[in-house]
């Protein structure tokens, strides 16, 4: 295969990476062609590589996530292109968070056995919330009375937090209680970009009590 192919399969993988708007899979990508033109995967795998070395440099990435690849604005430069938004992103409460830690780490898990670990009841708001995230989804149901749904988190969980698997999560061993865990968990978020900390500088700068607030409690289940 010549070099003005490949660089087509790269250029035609990069438009619609952009055009997407998600992550594409390797096999979404070739299915953009037609079967006689259907780049083999191997091909299409390298012209993916060439398209990452050629986002080196600039604003955006090739990020390879749990459903695919996806093209997005690097981290560092969020402060700025948050600007461009003025609805602030919503943040997530402590109690979710560790809830959704919780899940992550002792999957399939459920309700009641959430509630005996952090002590406390988990609110009904906290896993609608994270089923309507599409982060957990019910994978099946404890054989015990009741047959409580067992929850688990999904490839859109990945995605979000950038990740491309569990293991990619921190291990047990370098965090101390849940709140740790959870704030980790958020931490990682990038899937979709998150301009708190920008706004947050801004806020503090002009003397807003918003500016001063960094625990989620603060914020909405």
């Amino acid at each position: 295969m010549n070099e003005d192919h490949l660089a087509r399969i790269q250029a035609i993988a990069e438009a619609a990476l952009l055009a997407a708007g998600k992550p594409l899979s390797i096999e979404q990508l070739r299915e953009l062609f037609t079967e006689d033109e259907r780049p083999a995967r191997q091909v299409m795998e390298h012209a993916l590589m060439l398209l990452e070395k050629a986002c080196e440099g600039r604003g955006f990435e090739l990020k390879k996530v749990a459903s695919g690849y996806r093209l997005q604005v690097r981290e560092e430069f969020a402060p700025w292109v948050g600007r461009l938004f003025e609805e602030k992103p919503q943040r997530y409460s402590r109690a979710l968070l560790e809830t959704l830690a919780l899940i992550a780490y002792r999957q399939p898990i459920t309700r009641g056995e959430i509630e005996d670990i952090r002590g406390v009841t988990v609110s009904s708001n906290i896993i609608r919330t994270l089923l309507e995230r599409e982060w957990v989804r019910v994978v099946g149901h404890r054989d015990v009375p009741g047959r409580p749904a067992m929850y688990a988190t999904t490839k859109q969980f990945l995605d979000y937090f950038n990740l491309t698997g569990l293991d990619e999560l921190p291990p047990l061993s370098e965090v101390r209680d849940l709140e740790e865990i959870g704030r980790e968990i958020e931490k990682n978020i990038q899937g979709e970009i998150q301009f708190e900390s920008s706004e947050d500088d801004s806020d503090s700068q002009n003397g807003s009590p918003e500016g001063q607030a960094e625990h989620p409690e603060q914020t909405l289940h």
